[in-house]
């Protein structure tokens, strides 16, 4: 597996620290709304990503955090006439909930800043103990003139900001781009004792001390949106670099944003969309099958044009695996013939294509256009005469790769009549309007049954229903 690591600007073999075993690190959000459409991209792809390094053997120790204590989270406290642990609690269980109905998997470890104060103090106590750190009236700064590496992982030039010059604006600062690792309380904001004074952790200072205590000094795999790249993520290299003296993270993985309507999402345009908004509007799956449908380090732009197409190519693939579930069910012979043996050999194809794509790094947009394939496959060579033990394999194999990508098809393996007692309903009276020949009838229950994009396929086998 091949994966494009920002630190080194290129694509570079995978090789873990450990044979068989990943560390992870996926920063979460900041929990003081309702996650938007974007914030939704690092949890599709990087949830991905983790159940293909699973699919490929590996035990993935998965990090994701909720930062609890934030200056947006207290002004939202304030607002709603509440207090900073009930707004945290309240938007951590919405991010789960959508987490959730994106179907992404619960992370192995999701650490909240505020029960972290402790392993965060430790860390600002070592780096001020090595020269990497100094207090000035209570606030705690890191020097980053004392870091070497500083500016890495953007690649920003940032030697004429940090040659010693002073800050006009705050002359606390040595330098420019020193920033905050503790900063003292304000009246009627939660605080913490500390060696310097009561207060709370800057934001970069909580993902350094989380990983180190959860995954280790140095760690596999870092992720997240690229608006992280600077500052957040070159401050926690900095600051974890520092105070190991070791490699922080080995690979570096961001995804790109993604636009509306191929404008950049902002409220004031009008085009910010939480993901609750849009999930109701269309669903979660089709999120999710949207977010994989481009490269995780391509812009991607929504819009209720590629929704629907998302929404359409979700439908081709459940309605192959509907019919091949229903050509299971309706099978007589078990013993696979030989043409069917050769069938099943080139259709190993679409999955090592698939695997091929995933392991250029993780190309979803591939990776889907192989299923794409397989699905036309096994339209066109399933029929009334396949077998059952051939059907079963070819259902097995798209539902595995979907799985891969963390699509739960299994509900959608059966007829939708199974699902919705309502529609089934009306099938069983037009098909019994039918058997009576009373066509008027049966018209009238299928032209209702079109308005629910429901159509009704008549087979020798028995009545078909689906989605349209």
């Amino acid at each position: 597996m091949k994966l494009y690591n920002t630190l080194t600007r290129k694509k570079e073999e995978f090789k873990p620290i450990e044979d068989g075993k990943v560390k992870m690190y996926v920063c979460g959000s900041t929990v003081y709304n309702l996650i938007h459409i974007g914030n939704a991209r690092p949890v599709v792809v990087f949830d991905a990503f983790r159940r293909y390094l699973e699919y490929k053997g590996y035990e993935v120790t998965y990090v994701n955090n909720y930062t609890d204590v934030d200056d947006k989270i207290i002004n939202r406290a304030n607002e709603e006439n509440s207090d900073m642990k009930t707004v945290a609690d309240k938007y951590v269980a919405e991010a789960r909930k959508d987490a959730d109905g994106l179907n992404a998997k619960p992370a192995t470890v999701h650490p909240r800043v505020t029960e972290e104060i402790n392993p965060i103090i430790d860390l600002i106590e070592d780096l001020e103990a090595k020269g990497f750190a100094y207090e000035k009236n209570g606030t705690v700064y890191f020097n980053t003139a004392k870091f070497s590496g500083y500016g890495k992982l953007s690649g920003k030039n940032t030697d004429d900001l940090i040659s010693g010059q002073r800050v006009a604006q705050d002359n606390e600062k040595i330098n420019l781009t020193d920033f905050v690792l503790w900063k003292p309380n304000k009246p009627g904001e939660p605080a913490w004792e500390s060696p310097w004074g009561e207060g709370r952790p800057g934001w970069h200072i909580e993902c350094s001390a989380m990983a180190k205590k959860y995954l280790g000094e140095t760690i596999d795999i870092h992720a997240g949106g690229e608006d992280l790249v600077f500052p957040h993520h070159e401050n926690e290299i900095a600051q974890s670099e520092a105070a190991s003296g070791k490699t922080f993270a080995n690979y570096w993985l961001h995804n790109a944003f993604l636009n509306i309507d191929n404008k950049k999402m902002s409220k004031s345009l009008g085009n910010f969309f939480t993901l609750r908004e849009v999930a109701e509007r269309f669903s979660y799956e089709a999120v999710r099958f949207f977010m994989l449908s481009g490269h995780y380090r391509s812009p991607i732009n929504f819009s209720d044009e590629l929704m629907n197409s998302a929404e359409s190519g979700l439908r081709r693939i459940k309605n192959c695996l509907q019919d091949l579930q229903f050509a299971i069910e309706k099978a007589i012979g078990e013993e696979i013939s030989e043409a069917e043996n050769k069938l099943l050999e080139q259709s190993k194809t679409f999955k090592i294509n698939f695997e091929e794509s995933l392991d250029d790094d993780f190309n979803t947009a591939d990776a889907l256009a192989s299923v794409f394939e397989f699905v036309r496959f096994a339209n066109v060579n399933i029929s009334n005469s396949s077998s059952k033990t051939f059907v079963k394999e070819i259902h097995a194999d798209i539902s595995e790769l979907m799985d891969v990508l963390g699509f739960d098809f299994s509900n959608e393996s059966k007829p939708d009549e199974e699902s919705d007692e309502y529609i089934l309903d009306l099938a069983k009276k037009r098909d019994e309007a039918r058997k009576n020949k009373d066509w008027a009838v049966a018209d009238k229950i299928r032209d209702e049954l079109n308005a629910l994009n429901i159509v009704i396929e008549d087979t020798p086998e028995g009545m078909r229903i689906k989605r349209k």
